[in-house]
C-alpha cells in the first residue's frame, strides 16, 4: 500500500505518520513548509491550492491510498474563514487527479460542526446535517461533492467527521493544553461552567480510527469519536487531580458562547461494528500521556 497523506504535520498527521511507518507502508507526506527529517518518510513541499503542484505530485507519487487532512486550521480564525472556500475546490481537485492516476481508495478528514447541534447524540445516518459555521459548511459541502464523484465513477471512498480530540502536539490555547500549563505553572485555570458534555478521543486513538478506516472497505461517513460523553469540568477535574492542583481551578470564571451546545456526543456504531476499531485509551491515561508530553517541552524550554 502506497500511501499520501496531506496535512502530515498537522496534529493528527504526525501521529498518522508513525502508526503508518509501523505497518510498514510506503508513505509519502505532504508538507507546504520546509520538509522535516523523518526516517522511512518521503516528504514532498506542495502548496495543494495550487492546482498544477497538486496534479504534478500525485503523477509523481501514483499513490494507491490518499489520506487527505490538510485544511486552513489556524486557532480561533477557521470557523469563519474564507480559505475554507479554497479547500473544497482543493480537495476535489485532488481526488480528480487520484482518480486520473488510478488510486483505490480515497479518506477524508470531516467534522462534527457538520451536525445540527441541537441534536445531542451524532448519527451519521439519522442525524440531519445543518452546519452553522462557514466551516462547518465548507466541510460538509467537500463530503457531498466527493462522495457523490466517487459514487459516479465506482471509487472506493470514507469520510471520518472528527469530533473533540485532545492529545501531544495540540495547539497550547485549546482547552487541555491550556488547562495543563496553567497548572503546572501554579495559575488559576480559568474556564465556563464546565457542565457542556462532549466526546473527547486521545489524538492517537483518532489517527488509529483514520487509519483503521483507509485499510477497510467501509464507505461513506464514519463517525471518528469515543462514543463517551464527558462534563468539561470531569475533564478538567482529571486533569486537575493527576496534578495535585483541584483549588487552581475556577470554573464559571468565563462565559460561555450563546450557541454552544449542552451536550455533544458521537454514535460510533459505524466505527466500532464496521470497520471493527475501539480506542485504546481512556481519558486518565490519555490525561497522563499529555500531560507528560506537556513536561518534556517546558523541561527543554
Amino acid at each position: 500500500m502506497k500511501v499520501l497523506l496531506t496535512g502530515a504535520r498537522g496534529h493528527i498527521g504526525r501521529h498518522c505518520l508513525k502508526q503508518l511507518l509501523i505497518k510498514g507502508y510506503e508513505v509519502h507526506a505532504v508538507s507546504s513548509m520546509r520538509q522535516p527529517n523523518t526516517t522511512g518518510v518521503q516528504w514532498h513541499q506542495v502548496n495543494l491550492l495550487d492546482t498544477y503542484e497538486a496534479k504534478t505530485l500525485i503523477r509523481a507519487v501514483k499513490p494507491s491510498h490518499l489520506l487527505h487532512f490538510a485544511w486552513y486550521t489556524e486557532h480561533g480564525k477557521y470557523w469563519t474563514a474564507e480559505e475554507n472556500l479554497n479547500w473544497i475546490h482543493a480537495s476535489f481537485a485532488l481526488m480528480n487527479e487520484f482518480v486520473a492516476s488510478n488510486g483505490k481508495r480515497f479518506v477524508a478528514a470531516g467534522t462534527c460542526a457538520e451536525y445540527d447541534w441541537s441534536k445531542e447524540l451524532c448519527s451519521e445516518v439519522t442525524t440531519a446535517c445543518r452546519p452553522a459555521t462557514l466551516y462547518g459548511a465548507s466541510k460538509y459541502s467537500t463530503h457531498l461533492l466527493l462522495e457523490a464523484w466517487a459514487r459516479q465513477i465506482g471509487l472506493s471512498s470514507a469520510w471520518g467527521r472528527i469530533f473533540m480530540l485532545y492529545g501531544p502536539g495540540e495547539y497550547s490555547l485549546r482547552l487541555v493544553p491550556s488547562v495543563i500549563n496553567s497548572l503546572l505553572c501554579g495559575e488559576p485555570a480559568l474556564c465556563t461552567h464546565g457542565k457542556q458534555v462532549r466526546d473527547f478521543m486521545y489524538v492517537e486513538d483518532v489517527a488509529a480510527g483514520f487509519i483503521a478506516l483507509l485499510e477497510s472497505d467501509v464507505k461513506g461517513v464514519v463517525n471518528i469519536a469515543s462514543g463517551v460523553g464527558v462534563p468539561l469540568k470531569a475533564l478538567v477535574y482529571n486533569i486537575a487531580n493527576q496534578l495535585g492542583r483541584r483549588d487552581l481551578v475556577k470554573l464559571g470564571a468565563i462565559p460561555t458562547s450563546a450557541n454552544e451546545p449542552a451536550k455533544l456526543i458521537a454514535d460510533v456504531g459505524r466505527l466500532r461494528d464496521e470497520v471493527g476499531f475501539k480506542p485504546s485509551y481512556n481519558l486518565e491515561n490519555g490525561i497522563s500521556l499529555t500531560i507528560e508530553s506537556i513536561k518534556k517541552i517546558i523541561n527543554a524550554g
